[in-house]
């Protein structure tokens, strides 16, 4: 257990002896914008370090040193909210990067397996999750709570050389680099507030609607970030919704909306969604964003997209990739439009495995049909 700079400042060097580390944050967020970090763990091949974040005094430096080391690899499952915690506290993305479910995916492990389900296909260890959802900001800790953050890295281990080894005898560590990409990306990271908008449904209709819901949002995504609190504790989506479609420029309209508390509206938070509402309406027309356009696709397009998802079930079942990896619905309706389209699934091994495949089901020269109770695709 590391309590001290000094002793994480140890731990960090021992650790960044070897080509790789495991590695796994316990948080929390409930009641803030950002993820509170409460527990670190890492695990060399030979020793394993549970970092209590929260002692008095703990300065991360070190952990932030080791994860800036591009001689180390970092090994995590399901990473992006681990790197996320990075990211807002380090300011930046740790790198080189591996992450076991991806890895999973393209090695027949399924669709984003949980860690404790993987641990389980590889080792035989069953794991004791009851300590998932325990409060990790109260100290101090128990010792199953000890137990379970060590299990998170130290079984994790073997997990990695199990994906290592399979990968390079499948030829695949290339794919799985490929998907780490998007996870080391500093754009997955950023929380631009302008962009707050995209994250809400289009409920609105009309331009007019759509730029006074980007400015609302914007608003709330500061003030959560500002507050650091979750964005339905400043205002909730239908509140948003509703000033759009609405538009009250005065406290007394904005008092009127169904979705407004009684008296909110001559608080701090009503004057800045009024003066949000204002900045809207001000904006010139010609840079308003444009409402999202519903898909149309050609008739006939739904049936050659269901008989795509056939074959690439088929496929992903025949070379152990998970589906979500090779082709999304995206890519499968992009291609029935176009022979040309300009999709991942069409690129590269995707392209080799299941693109090419999908051009013949579409052009007639390769056909589903049963085998008895077994569904197989054939050349025509």
């Amino acid at each position: 257990m590391i309590t001290t700079t000094s002793a994480l400042a140890d731990a960090c060097a021992h650790l960044a002896r070897f080509d790789f580390v495991t590695v796994d944050t316990e948080f929390l967020r409930e009641s803030t914008f950002w993820p509170k970090l409460c527990v670190v763990q890492l695990a060399s091949p030979e020793q394993v370090f549970v970092v209590d974040a929260l002692a008095p005094g703990l300065d991360l430096a070190p952990f932030f040193e080791l994860m800036r080391n591009e001689t180390v690899l970092k090994v995590f499952h399901a990473a992006r909210q681990d790197i996320e915690i990075v990211w807002h506290l380090g300011g930046f993305v740790p790198v080189p990067l591996f992450d076991t479910q991806v890895a999973a995916m393209v090695c027949g492990f399924g669709d984003s397996i949980s860690y404790d389900q993987l641990v389980a296909r590889v080792t035989g260890v069953v794991l004791d999750k009851s300590n998932r959802f325990t409060d990790w900001s109260r100290r101090p800790l128990s010792q199953s709570q000890v137990d379970y953050a060590e299990a998170d890295v130290t079984h994790l281990r073997d997990v990695y050389r199990h994906l290592k080894d399979s990968l390079a005898k499948a030829g695949r560590a290339d794919w799985v680099a490929e998907e780490m990409r998007v996870l080391t990306s500093e754009d997955t990271y950023r929380t631009d507030p302008d962009e707050a908008w995209q994250r809400l449904k289009m409920r609105v209709k009309k331009p007019r609607e759509l730029i006074i819901l980007k400015e609302v949002a914007a608003w709330r995504e500061r003030e959560a970030q500002g507050r650091d609190v979750p964005r339905s504790r400043v205002i909730k989506d239908d509140c948003i919704y509703e000033v759009a479609t609405q538009a009250p420029t005065t406290a007394e309209a904005l008092g009127q909306l169904r979705t407004i508390p009684k008296g909110w509206e001559r608080s701090r938070s009503g004057e800045d969604i009024l003066a949000a509402v204002r900045r809207a309406l001000e904006t010139p027309k010609e840079d308003w964003p444009k409402l999202p356009r519903h898909r149309q696709l050609p008739e006939g397009t739904g049936a050659a997209v269901d008989l795509m998802k056939v074959l690439l079930k088929l496929v992903s079942e025949a070379e152990g990739v998970a589906a979500k990896v090779i082709a999304t619905t995206d890519d499968l309706e992009d291609i029935a439009v176009s022979d040309e389209a300009d999709v991942p699934a069409m690129r590269g091994w995707r392209r080799e495995m299941f693109g090419e495949q999908a051009l013949k089901l579409k052009r007639g020269r390769l056909a589903i049909t049963f085998d008895g109770k077994k569904i197989i695709a054939i050349e025509r």
